[in-house]
């Protein structure tokens, strides 16, 4: 392997794999690398695959120069981490290029000769962590999602080679990653173990700490799906080299249709700024339209990339629901038992199959099964429910209907959606008695040869079209034709056996130069020696075993507590959020500057940053804590005394 890292200027698209066939339709549509769990110890629970199965996506994704990364970054514990470490030995013989790394025990013992990225769970947040992350051996690291793109500049002038991570579209975490507690505090499953059972997603009633309701089943801390399309070009120029889309449990069109989406984005980037370039090979085109919104989505944000902004409406959380509520498509015209009469939006097609979704009377969003999407006089269309004799609970004249299903898109994305080849310039000389073909992807170059008896053919243009469309049939490689050169005063003929037996060899030589030299980069130089930059390690350290420990005390660092896993902490903060429930509720105190108006529905002192108290279904109650005065400000979560009035 080779220590030589990918350029900074070199951007990377990383999809999810939920399995290895998701990772290659991952790949057809643009990937230029793909992450992926392995048998264990990923923080995706129940996205494991086998090593068989992970060596047959390397192998399709080396095709394009394309990288697969292995998730490995759970917590282990001191029973686990030998596992863990023979894990990352298979995963390099099947063919892994990266290992994702959250525990730092794997760093102190032996690891194979392999590329290490630092999991979103590091939670790495200042210059200052990143630049120790790279000293250890880290050649790329996963910045939390929370970074406003001042934030990310910071981190790149910190850094020397290592490449930075972002997150531009999908689900996003409440809380800064790895530091959420709540799943494991509540039900003990462990969010860093790869078990979370999102509690942030469960609707809340909220009260003051005086026992007054200010929100009722509210999913306050339910957040909406990141999606960075309109600040990509900013991103690459505060220092981002790879683009992370969230989905490793996300099914197989979603994974078509965002991979599809932002390979256009960043290749119009790329077209339009030479000092840009791919990391992987190949051309992929599309036989359908992206669109994000015909994919799960909660609502849409770009979170805090742009900072905090108090003169700007906050609407970071889905209050309504926390499911995919879809696409506005229709309004409602006339309800009747088991049919709805609608009026389409402009452009909009109902199908058969569809799924729609509306926000009732009672605040909460209803789903409807479509069977049958007819037209009707008047530009309407009849949509008969499956369920023959349903009035739908709460739907009124006039109401909006948002389709989360869209059954034609789904079945057009079903099949083979898209083709990825690999552009090649072939050409074809004469010289003396030998013929040679030359095929090249612009990069690495192959040439076949053969010496024959030559002899003049009777129909030199006929001759000259034959060979040009017999050296084409590039047939079902991964590979098609940019460019055919061959002699306009062509005067040999070329049998079709000769010329597929030359087009065969180049491409066999092409085939194998191209994998022997694929850029692998090894792990990174460590300095055994850097200096962590905090002194001390609580439970927010996620320190879970023995050889963690000894990596930070290595590194001046004193672990004062083992994970919350290892050894639960009373009155720990759950949680740690940029996301702020006050500003979500209206009741943010910075806010009231630029909308004055709010206190129009309440009064001055409810939005005094005092706590608030939230409470779900099943009864269990937690305080919500406003730091106003730090920067940027923050909002912690704990259990709550179940002495508390609500």
């Amino acid at each position: 392997m080779t220590s030589s890292l990918l350029p900074l200027t070199a951007l990377e698209l990383l999809a999810p794999a939920r399995d290895a066939e998701t990772g290659i339709a991952a790949i057809d549509h643009g990937a230029d690398a793909v992450y992926i769990g392995g048998p264990a110890f990923g923080a995706r629970h129940s996205a494991g695959n086998t090593m068989d199965d992970i060596a047959k996506l390397c192998d399709y994704a080396h095709r394009y120069h394309a990288r697969v990364f292995m998730a490995l970054n759970t917590l282990f514990t001191n029973d686990e981490l030998p596992k863990a470490r023979s894990l990352a030995f298979d995963a390099a013989k099947a063919g892994v290029d990266v290992l994702i790394v959250q525990d730092m025990g794997l760093m102190a013992g032996p690891l194979p000769d392999i590329e290490l990225h630092a999991s979103t769970q590091c939670d790495i947040r200042t210059p200052e962590k990143a630049a120790f992350l790279e000293k250890v051996g880290f050649s790329q690291m996963v910045l939390a999602r929370e970074l406003s793109l001042d934030e990310v500049a910071a981190c790149r002038r910190a850094l020397t080679n290592a490449r930075l991570e972002y997150f531009i579209h999908g689900a996003l975490c409440v809380s800064y990653s790895g530091q959420c507690y709540i799943s494991q505090a509540m039900v003990g499953r462990s969010a860093n173990r790869g078990a979370c059972a999102q509690l942030c997603r469960l609707p809340y009633d909220v009260y003051t700490e005086s026992g007054v309701q200010i929100a009722k089943r509210s999913h306050v801390l339910s957040l909406k799906d990141n999606n960075q399309t309109d600040n990509l070009e900013a991103l690459i120029d505060a220092g981002v080299s790879s683009f992370k889309i969230e989905g490793r449990l996300k099914d197989l069109v979603y994974v078509k249709n965002i991979t599809a989406w932002y390979r256009q984005k960043l290749d119009a980037i790329i077209a339009r700024r030479p000092e840009l370039s791919r990391t992987s090979d190949g051309v992929s085109t599309f036989n359908f339209t992206p669109d994000p919104s015909k994919s799960f989505q909660r609502g849409r944000t770009d979170y805090f990339v742009h900072g905090r902004q108090f003169d700007a409406p906050y609407e970071l959380a889905q209050l309504e629901s926390p499911k995919n509520t879809g696409k506005p498509v229709a309004r409602t015209e006339r309800i009747e038992p088991g049919m709805i009469f609608v009026r389409p939006n402009k452009g909009v097609e109902l199908a058969n199959g569809d799924g729609l979704t509306y926000l009732g009377d009672d605040e909460e969003i209803h789903g409807l099964s479509i069977n049958r999407a007819d037209p009707d006089k008047g530009g309407l269309v009849k949509l008969t429910l499956r369920n023959r004799h349903e009035v739908p609970e709460g739907l009124r004249r006039g109401m909006l209907l948002m389709r989360n299903l869209d059954r034609a898109f789904v079945r057009e994305l079903s099949g083979d959606s898209a083709e990825r080849r690999i552009p090649l310039v072939l050409t074809f000389t004469v010289e003396d008695d030998t013929l040679t073909l030359l095929v090249s992807d612009g990069k690495t170059c192959a040439q076949s040869n053969v010496a024959m008896d030559l002899e003049k053919p009777s129909n030199p243009e006929r001759n000259r079209e034959t060979l040009i469309k017999n050296l084409g049939r590039l047939g079902d490689t991964h590979y098609c034709v940019d460019e055919i050169y061959v002699p306009e005063d062509l005067d040999v003929f070329v049998p079709a056996s000769t010329v597929n037996m030359l087009r065969r060899d180049a491409i066999e030589q092409l085939t194998e130069l191209r994998e022997a030299l694929r850029v692998r980069p090894g792990r990174a130089p460590v300095d055994e020696t850097a200096p962590y930059p905090e002194l001390f390690l609580g439970f927010k350290g996620n320190v879970a075993n023995d050889s963690a420990r000894a990596f930070y005390e290595q590194h001046g660092t004193k672990v004062t507590a083992p994970a919350f896993e290892i050894k639960p902490v009373a009155n720990a903060e759950l949680m740690t959020c940029r996301h702020c429930i006050r500003a979500t509720l209206k009741r943010c105190p910075k806010m009231l500057k630029a909308f004055p108006e709010l206190l129009e529905k309440a009064d001055r002192e409810a939005f005094r940053p005092e706590p608030l108290i939230l409470v779900n279904s099943a009864g269990e109650r937690f305080e919500a804590v406003f730091h106003c005065k730090a920067s940027p400000c923050q909002m912690t979560l704990h259990k709550a005394a179940t002495t508390a009035k609500d």
